[in-house]
C-alpha cells in the first residue's frame, strides 16, 4: 500500500505538471521540456547500453541537441517531411524489436547502442512537439490510451492472469492482462467515436478499431522490449528519478512505441487530404 500510494502520488504530480505544460507552455518551451526528458531518457538508455559515466552524460546531451533541432524542423517542412522518419520508426518496432525479443540480441556495441537509442527516443520526442502543433489533444490522446493500456493490463492482470505473456522477460505479465487492455482500450475508444463527429471519423469504424489494438500491443512491446533491456543489463528499474515508478525511461517505454506510429498515421492522414 505505501509504495502504491507513492507511485500514485508521483503520477498525479507528473500528470499535472504535464498538463499545465501541454496547454500552457509557449512551442518552444514544449520543446525544451520534451528535449530534457528525451536527455534524461536517453542517460538511462546509456546506463542500460554500459556506457561509461562520462560517456553516458555526453550521449544524453547530444540527443536533447538533436531533439531540439528535430523539433524546430518540423516548423520548416511539410508535414509529410516525417514520413521517413516515423516509418523508419514504426519499421523498428513492428519488425525489428519483435525479432530483437524473440532472438534476445543485446546492445553490444557502443555505435549500435548510440544509433538504437536515438531511434527508439527521437522519433517519439519529435511526434510529441509534431502532434501538439497539430492538434493538442492528439499527444494527450496517446498518451491517455497507453494509461488506460497499462492500468487495465495491470488489474486484469492480478485479477485473471494465468499465462504468462513473455516470462523470460517479464514474468508479471500475462496474456489476459494483454487481452485486458486491448478490451479496455477499445471500450474507451468506441466511447470517443461516439461522441465525436470529427477528426475521429476520417476512419471507419473497423478501422479505428484496428488502429487502437495495434497502439495497444505496440504499447506492451514497448514495455517488454524495455524489460528485456533491463534485464539483460541485471537492473530492476532503468533509474530512480521517480519515485515509485523507476526512471523517465520506465515511464515512457510504451510511448516510445506509440508515438511514432500514431505520427505517421497523422502524416499519411495529411497526406492524402
Amino acid at each position: 500500500m505505501a509504495m502504491l500510494k507513492e507511485r500514485v502520488l508521483t503520477a498525479a504530480a507528473l500528470v499535472a505538471g504535464l498538463l499545465v505544460a501541454l496547454f500552457l507552455a509557449p512551442a518552444f518551451v514544449w520543446l525544451l521540456l520534451v528535449a530534457i526528458a528525451c536527455a534524461l531518457a536517453a542517460r538511462e538508455w546509456a546506463v542500460l547500453a554500459g556506457f561509461r559515466a562520462g560517456a553516458g552524460i555526453g550521449y544524453a546531451a547530444f540527443v536533447a541537441l538533436a531533439c531540439v533541432a528535430a523539433g524546430a524542423w518540423v516548423d520548416a517542412v511539410p508535414s509529410h517531411g516525417l514520413l521517413w522518419l516515423y516509418g523508419l520508426a514504426a519499421g523498428f518496432w513492428l519488425v525489428i524489436a519483435p525479432l530483437w525479443m524473440r532472438h534476445r540480441w543485446t546492445l553490444s556495441g557502443r555505435a549500435t547502442a548510440a544509433g538504437v537509442g536515438l531511434l527508439v527516443l527521437l522519433p517519439a520526442a519529435l511526434a510529441l512537439v509534431h502532434l501538439r502543433a497539430v492538434d493538442v489533444w492528439l499527444p494527450l490522446g496517446a498518451m491517455g490510451l497507453v494509461w488506460v493500456a497499462d492500468i487495465a493490463a495491470y488489474f486484469c492482470g492480478r485479477r485473471f492472469g494465468r499465462v504468462k505473456l513473455a516470462p523470460s522477460i517479464s514474468p508479471g505479465k500475462t496474456r489476459e492482462g494483454a487481452l485486458g487492455a486491448v478490451v479496455a482500450v477499445i471500450l474507451v475508444g468506441l466511447a470517443l467515436y461516439a461522441f465525436d463527429d470529427g477528426v475521429l471519423h476520417t476512419l471507419p469504424l473497423l478501422g479505428w478499431v484496428a488502429l487502437l489494438t495495434l497502439l495497444t500491443l505496440l504499447s506492451i512491446a514497448g514495455d517488454l522490449f524495455e524489460s528485456l533491456l533491463k534485464r539483460q543489463a541485471g537492473l530492476k528499474d532503468s533509474g530512480t528519478l521517480l519515485p515509485g515508478h523507476g526512471g523517465v525511461l520506465d515511464r515512457i517505454d510504451s510511448l516510445t512505441s506509440t508515438l511514432p506510429v500514431i505520427g505517421l498515421v497523422v502524416v499519411i492522414s495529411d497526406f492524402l487530404t
